[in-house]
């Protein structure tokens, strides 16, 4: 109830604020599963391209400095029993999620590497740049019933850029984030630390403080339909002894979820966080994911690991369970959406794309603050490099 409430403040606000809403088309697109169910489409193998680390101040380093490598406990047949209350609160640094990074980190290093990209800057001139966890919403929209979303666009160019936005709703539910959801985010990163050594071969240190200012990123090149993308996401480790060191099918995803017990507890998993994980990893091109399975006390008590090609067979056969077709036939056909409307080339102009579940996904038009997201230092030294742009891509129908 305080959820909907808030919604409709945040709506509210929204309408108080016209002063740089354009007037324009109000194209819509619908995201009933049942029209997205064709066969597979494709999806080239994702590429590392290269990565960047932040580190405990939230730094940006353009090297692999935070990568953790993957050190799971001897299997002896008894459960890990970790600790994920151990350091709470007195060694947790979480990071100041006021701060809204929007796309900065990955534009800092495509700033660095635009030179050397295969194809080089005709090749960004067509693609959409993005987050990994920006195209994991896209992909599960079809199935979400609880949270919406909001993605910003502009053109700048020709490249398309998506950066999210925190909704209202989803600002309000933060900002009164109870105490034990805290507690459990903690417990996902305690869980990390655990698992994951700093160097090679050696063992996980978990009495240090867990500071979430502090991450690795893959920055990798795919093409969904014929979308050419260009995207990062945060990594949790890589695996030593992975059978092929190529990045990023030897980096591992690291999970908790809490103990089930029951068939009906199994299948509400499978339905609504196993598809979350396929998304994630599936997209990245990571191939297994390591979870963590706590009891009430918040001890680790079993590990599993879920091969991500393997995680649809768990509802394959359930009449409400999903299916990676769908998702990915919604996402390519939002890409498509997100081309043929945004037709100007102008990195102050933002197309917000908006979606409530049980709605389609709607779109408005703005100009400059509050919406705005790429950087001044980003833009200007883009326009330096390249003087006479290239012609804005006319929408493919």
């Amino acid at each position: 109830m305080d959820r909907r409430g808030t919604k409709r403040r945040g709506e509210n606000i929204e309408v108080a604020e016209p002063r740089n809403k354009l007037p324009g088309p109000a194209p819509s697109m619908p995201t009933d599963p049942a029209l997205y169910s064709g066969s597979f489409p494709f999806y080239r193998r994702p590429s590392e391209l290269g990565c960047f680390s932040l580190d405990a101040q939230r730094q940006y380093h353009g090297d692999a400095q935070a990568l953790r490598y993957y050190s799971p406990p001897p299997t002896n047949g008894q459960g890990p029993n970790f600790d994920l209350r151990d350091g709470y609160p007195d060694r947790y640094q979480p990071r100041d999620e006021e701060i809204r990074e929007g796309l900065d980190h990955l534009l800092r290093w495509l700033l660095d590497h635009r030179g050397q990209l295969e194809g080089g800057p005709g090749w960004l001139a067509g693609a959409i740049v993005t987050w990994r966890g920006h195209l994991t919403k896209l992909l599960t929209t079809p199935y979400e019933r609880q949270e919406g979303w909001q993605l910003a666009a502009s053109r700048f160019q020709g490249t398309l850029y998506l950066s999210e936005v925190e909704t209202p709703a989803a600002r309000a539910q933060r900002l009164a984030r109870p105490p034990l959801l805290r507690e459990l985010m903690y417990m996902g990163y305690k869980f990390e630390q655990y698992m994951c050594a700093d160097k090679p071969g050696s063992s996980p240190d978990p009495s240090g403080e867990v500071n979430t200012n502090v991450a690795f990123c893959s920055v990798l090149r795919s093409r969904l339909g014929n979308h050419p993308l260009l995207f990062s996401g945060e990594v949790d480790c890589i695996d030593p002894q992975a059978p092929s060191t190529q990045p990023p099918t030897c980096y591992v995803e690291l999970k908790t979820s809490k103990e089930m017990h029951s068939p009906g507890q199994w299948r509400s998993f499978y339905r609504h966080k196993l598809l979350k994980w396929w998304a994630q990893s599936f997209l990245l091109g990571i191939p297994n994911v390591v979870a963590g399975f706590r009891n009430p006390e918040g001890f680790i008590c079993s590990l599993k690991t879920f091969p991500t090609m393997e995680m649809f067979e768990y509802v394959r056969n359930d009449r409400d369970g999903w299916n990676p077709s769908v998702c990915m036939n919604f996402c390519a056909a939002f890409l498509s959406f997100a081309q043929n409307t945004v037709v100007q080339d102008d990195p102050r102009l933002v197309y917000l794309f908006s979606w409530e579940p049980g709605s389609p996904v709607t779109v408005s038009k703005h100009q400059d603050a509050p919406y705005a997201f790429l950087p001044t230092w980003y833009v200007e030294a883009v326009t330096q490099d390249l003087p006479s742009p290239p012609k804005t891509p006319s929408p493919k129908n």
